[in-house]
């Protein structure tokens, strides 16, 4: 047929696929996560390709009959995929295929090569972009078997490093104190980590200062350290995506040492990802009125870094937390105060402090879930403690709240409510991690010991130990899913689980990096980190162990609440086990 249809006097059927190349749409892919796609090899698709097949849409013909000589095309669904053209311009029978499956060889092979041409047009919008308009976030537990078989869970160990080494302070914290936040954010191809270094010639408590690394070619480097101040604390990081990275500093303002702590001055301090070493840029925050803050800060940091907006908590002794809100135009434009839960069920009702707090911000809407941090509120149990320590003092981390408000700008947090409580047998709750998914549901993680065996023979003779990662979800102020991920302890497992991270991909598959330490049952003693995944359902996958050289035993993240973007890679900074004073650096791919 010489390359024309039996149509006397139209184009070539090769050509006209051509000219109409721009009016299809098809979804193939998406764009890459990174600028620097080219170093990227874990992009995903967009739509699930099953069979190979490809998903072709054609644009309606909204031509009127005898404009143009015009074909519509459909898609058949045969198993080869093959697309009819079918006539339907002025003066051709509509019942008369063009180009069937009868066709001659040579027929048929002109039409897969035309298809071929069309497949290569460099026509704009083929490719539909991830950051395109029309594109929303998939739901969270959202591939299907195809993408889980295609991206299974096989933890692979890039780096793992030391980055450096630190000396005991004494003042009751150390580097990994303000472990609600992180001290590790990663921005483009930099990854930045804050660290505290103890002064010999200070004394406590404020007796450290603030550190910066960068991570380049040649491993960490030591960027700048503080050069004019004294604090107590770590100082947690956060990072914009445009390039800017933010420490929170809380230097105190005596000039004298201070052994009992005093009066301390929260600021914000900026410095450029691209020249780090650089001058930074110190502001200050706007807080209601003139709050006293001191060196025990308990300060929480956190940003959206999608928006380009921050947000500071800091504790004001056993009431309250005043909080600080920079919005996009880096103005503090709102600022409020936090009051705690009220704890009417002890011996003498009282405030419920809380402390350690993950804080998350997302599109204005703040979440915020910490324990209960307060001296020992029963009588009975504070006597005996005391017989036990020699100390009229013991501290309460044994209650998990949390509150929220969609909008921090209004200051008008909801009512408190309790996720977790091992009150009733003094047992141990310690906050994990927080993740605000696409529909706002606010996901939490958190490890839970049941009982102080201290006191398990006086009072709770009869209750078991256990140790458990547990995973709850809460939406509008209600907690709507459950569940146990590990636990072991006292007739289950001897293997113990702490120390859960979550770990977040591009496309919203939720993963739990936590640590492991026992005996298996053969009686092998277990030191390891693990990775599972959360399905739709709230289900645990399978665990698999991450094969580093030393588990690390407790840890910040590159984590989307410090401003660190979504990612298939996870990023740790924390202490291994059997590395004393030595803070450490491991990045593992989880495919």
């Amino acid at each position: 047929m010489c390359g024309r249809c039996s149509l006397e006097g139209r184009a070539p059927f090769w050509l006209r696929l051509r000219r109409t190349a721009l009016y299809r749409r098809f979804a193939i892919g998406r764009a890459l996560d990174h600028a620097n796609a080219s170093k990227r090899f874990d992009a995903q698709q967009d739509a699930i390709l099953r069979y190979g097949r490809l998903k072709i849409c054609a644009t309606p013909n909204r031509y009127p009959a005898g404009r143009i000589a015009g074909v519509s095309q459909r898609q058949n669904s045969d198993a080869l995929g093959r697309v009819d053209v079918v006539g339907e311009g002025a003066g051709h029978n509509p019942r008369r295929r063009v180009c069937s499956p009868r066709l001659n060889a040579s027929t048929r092979l002109l039409k897969w090569t035309a298809f071929a041409m069309l497949l290569a047009w460099p026509a704009a919008g083929l490719v539909r972009s991830r950051g395109s308009a029309s594109q929303t976030e998939p739901p969270v537990g959202s591939a299907g078997k195809e993408l889980s078989a295609k991206h299974a869970l096989q933890p692979a160990v890039e780096i793992e490093e030391a980055v450096y080494t630190y000396e005991p302070a004494n003042n009751g914290a150390g580097p990994l104190w303000c472990s609600g936040s992180t001290c590790l954010v990663r921005i483009g191809d930099n990854v930045f980590a804050a660290g505290l270094e103890t002064l010999k010639d200070a004394q406590p408590l404020n007796n450290c200062r603030w550190l910066l690394f960068k991570r380049g070619s040649n491993g960490w480097e030591l960027q700048l350290a503080d050069q004019e101040n004294r604090t107590r604390e770590p100082s947690p990081i956060v990072g914009f995506p445009d390039g800017r990275l933010f420490l929170s500093a809380n230097p105190t303002v005596a000039r004298v040492p201070e052994p009992h702590g005093g009066p301390a001055r929260p600021e914000i301090l900026q410095f450029s990802a691209a020249s780090p070493k650089a001058p930074f840029e110190r502001t200050f925050p706007v807080w209601q009125g003139a709050p006293k803050f001191s060196e025990h800060s308990y300060r929480s940091f956190a940003a959206d870094a999608v928006n380009r907006e921050l947000v500071l908590f800091q504790n004001i002794g056993y009431a309250h937390a005043e909080w600080a809100f920079r919005d996009r135009n880096s103005q503090w434009s709102a600022n409020g105060k936090l009051v705690w839960p009220w704890g009417a069920e002890y011996d003498k009702p009282q405030p419920i402090r809380v402390c350690y707090p993950n804080v998350a911000l997302k599109n204005r809407a703040l979440h915020f879930c910490g324990v209960s941090d307060i001296v020992e509120p029963y009588a009975k149990f504070r006597e005996y403690k005391k017989q036990i320590t020699g100390r009229d003092w013991d501290y309460d981390f044994r209650r998990l709240f949390y509150t929220w408000t969609p909008d921090v700008t209004t200051g008008q947090f909801r009512e408190w409510i309790e996720i977790a409580s091992r009150d009733k047998t003094c047992g141990w709750i310690s906050p994990g991690d927080l993740w605000i998914a696409p529909d706002g549901a606010a996901h939490i993680l958190w490890s839970e010991r049941a009982l102080d065996e201290r006191l398990r023979e006086k009072f709770f003779p009869e209750a078991k130990q256990s140790h458990a990662l547990n995973y709850a979800v809460v939406r509008e102020g209600k907690i709507v899913l459950r569940r146990t991920l590990a636990i072991g302890g006292e007739g289950l497992s001897k293997e113990l689980p702490s120390a859960g991270r979550f770990q977040v991909t591009p496309d919203n598959r939720l993963f739990v990096l936590y640590y492991v330490q026992g005996t298996d049952a053969s009686g092998k003693v277990v030191s390891e980190n693990r990775v599972l995944e959360i399905g739709r359902d709230g289900a645990a996958g399978k665990a698999v162990r991450v094969p580093l050289r030393t588990p690390f035993t407790n840890y910040f993240t590159a984590t989307a609440r410090g401003g660190s973007p979504p990612s298939s890679v996870i990023e740790l900074l924390g202490q291994r086990a059997g590395a004393a004073n030595t803070i450490s650096y491991a990045r593992i791919r989880l495919w």
